[in-house]
């Protein structure tokens, strides 16, 4: 199934069978759907009787393998820290997942090079049902150079009747030997109007809110809505807006057990809504803190705030192998401070 604000995506994708490449990049915003987009895809490309727009039947023998997670001609490879996790609709079900390693290790958080491996290997051997092979592998940031190495041998010169579905939130990460043998489409997001009715229809509250912040994602909103971070993130949006009364080492030892990429996104898209409030422009993340992100942003010249944003982005570069969490956001919550401190000070 795909979702609603798909349908000119999912005609544009049908559109490539009478010449499949064989490999498709999907990339584009993150909580948009690019999963469940590449899953019903492969789901409908191993299909038997596939529906007049192309879409899978859900019925027949294929279909059953395919929902059950043991199609012998899907593969599925991902982090292993992924495994566990309910991927919801964003990406489905189907397909026996590529993965490596022992309940007794901290599951990784790369594509690690083995799972590659295995991967070349099955895709070695001809089809089970005479039909095409799907690989589908996500997200692709996370492939390591020697990794993509290993993968890159493969689409240099792949097997007939095999198509790689892979899916990034990071396009701009990606190698440049793996984008210049992928068709690659940008997966469009929805239209806010219909990113907020589906919403509703999730019985997500303040729906809203929820999506501004998401940056009209709305898988990311429904996420989101159900986290229990979201307390300590809402919290640390007031202190934010506190500007120079900001207390960095009492926002760090709130947030210290919080994810990095949950902390600095959010400081991120702050940032950027000041960036736009100095530009003459408006809060996109953050629309319910207008005037208090208007009040920070008269306080910091633009330069100052684009200094501090970049500063964030090149941290998020190791969020996720933090050697001390706490005292990374005890470095990065006095920067924000300094920068209105100093600008006050200043004749």
């Amino acid at each position: 199934m795909i979702f609603p604000w798909q349908a000119e995506d999912w005609q544009a994708l049908n559109a490539l069978r009478p010449q499949m490449p064989h490999a498709v990049l999907l990339h584009g915003q993150a909580g948009i759907g690019k999963r469940a987009l590449a899953m019903a895809f492969g789901q409908a490309l191993l299909c038997s009787t596939p529906a007049a727009d192309g879409q899978a039947c859900g019925q027949c023998e294929s279909c059953h393998w395919f929902g059950q997670g043991n199609h012998p001609d899907f593969h599925l490879v991902r982090p292993e820290a992924l495994d566990d996790e309910s991927e919801g609709s964003e990406s489905g079900e189907g397909g026996k997942e590529s993965k490596e390693g022992s309940k007794k290790k901290a599951p990784s958080k790369i594509i690690r090079i083995e799972q590659v491996r295995r991967l070349i290997d099955a895709v070695g051997v001809g089809t089970h049902r005479g039909g095409w092979r799907v690989l589908v592998m996500y997200p692709l940031e996370m492939l390591p150079v020697e990794a993509a190495n290993a993968l890159l041998k493969t689409l240099e010169e792949p097997p007939s009747s095999t198509l790689f579905l892979l899916i990034t939130d990071r396009i701009d990460r990606l190698l440049p030997t793996i984008l210049s043998r992928c068709r690659q489409y940008a997966v469009q997001p929805p239209r806010p109007e219909a990113a907020l009715a589906w919403l509703k229809t999730q019985g997500v509250p303040d729906a809203a809110a929820l999506l501004a912040e998401s940056g009209n994602a709305p898988l990311a909103a429904l996420e989101a809505a159900g986290a229990d971070e979201r307390p300590q993130l809402a919290a640390l949006v007031e202190q934010l807006a506190r500007a120079g009364k900001f207390e960095p080492l009492a926002a760090a030892e709130l947030l210290q057990k919080t994810p990095l990429p949950l902390v600095f996104g959010t400081l991120q898209r702050w940032l950027f809504d000041l960036i736009s409030l100095r530009m003459a422009g408006g809060p996109r993340y953050f629309p319910a803190h207008a005037e208090a992100a208007a009040a920070c942003a008269a306080l910091v010249e633009p330069l100052a705030l684009q200094t501090m944003l970049r500063a964030v982005q090149e941290r998020r570069r190791h969020e996720h192998h933090p050697l001390a969490a706490r005292l990374v956001l005890e470095s990065v919550f006095l920067e924000y401070r300094r920068m209105f401190v100093t600008e006050n000070a200043r004749p």
